[in-house]
């Protein structure tokens, strides 16, 4: 089996705001002012339409075989491109099943209008059966089917008001959580050359989302005690292993 735990971290996308907008001659800082100004009189939030959105990290946890990986997509300097293509070749070379927090509403939309902005193929992905059969009933677009798991979705009984945030959800399981960034700083962060700081802490938030997905598999009967200790000591002794600065106040923080 494999498995991808992915997330995404997104900045406005200032080129769009400046064609559609006309605001050439502003500063990516003013664009984007004026593109969630203009959201929030719009809508009365300032959270911007997810075609607005650029893709700035993608990182992703794979477990497979023996082993489990965490890392974000491509170098530092890698374009947008590279970063949608890498995680769409990941799904071609594996056929992985997909975990993500919230991934229905958000990230896959974003990185279908990327994907589609820079002129990605992603035939495995958009399988429903025309050529794999075994995608007829179980693939990666139906809400109610198994190749992609949003686990936010799927524990609030599809149901909008049952949803919780990953931060709370991990606190409730004993988990991290969120270690001093949130979505809401990547802007700021990203402005200020901080995209290491950013992947860091999307590599954070795969690694919630993986360890309540285990938690959930222990839960309907996949996992049993022996097997989600053995899950967890895994990805404890990966991240060991790895000594990265981040990933150790992950530990660290992990009851």
């Amino acid at each position: 089996m494999h498995c991808f735990s992915f997330d995404i971290e997104t900045v406005p996308d200032v080129d769009f705001g400046r064609r559609y907008f006309e605001l050439e001659g502003l500063s990516d800082e003013d664009v984007a002012k004026a593109m969630t100004f203009k959201q929030e009189q719009a809508t009365g939030s300032d959270f911007l339409p997810l075609h607005q959105h650029r893709i700035v990290a993608i990182s992703v946890a794979l477990r497979t075989g023996d082993s489990f990986r965490v890392w974000s997509l491509g170098d530092e300097d890698a374009g947008e491109a590279e970063l949608v293509r890498r995680f769409y070749d990941g799904i071609e070379r594996y056929t992985p099943d997909l975990v993500s927090w919230n991934g229905g509403g958000f990230d896959l939309p974003v990185l279908h209008y990327r994907a589609l902005r820079h002129k990605v193929q992603a035939p495995r992905y958009w399988e429903t059966g025309d050529h794999d059969r075994d995608f007829r009933y179980n693939n990666y677009l139906s809400r109610f089917h198994w190749r992609h798991v949003d686990l936010m979705d799927v524990l609030a009984g599809f149901q909008p008001r049952g949803r919780a945030g990953l931060d709370q959800m991990a606190a409730l399981l004993g988990f991290p959580g969120k270690l001093g960034m949130s979505g809401g700083r990547v802007w700021d962060r990203y402005i200020a050359g901080a995209l290491g700081e950013i992947r860091d802490y999307c590599e954070t938030d795969v690694l919630n989302t993986w360890l309540v997905y285990l938690s959930f598999e222990h839960m309907r009967g996949t996992l049993d005690d022996r097997s989600l200790e053995r899950e967890f000591e895994l990805v404890r002794s990966t991240l060991r292993g790895m000594d990265r600065p981040h990933l150790n106040e992950f530990l660290a923080a992990w009851a």
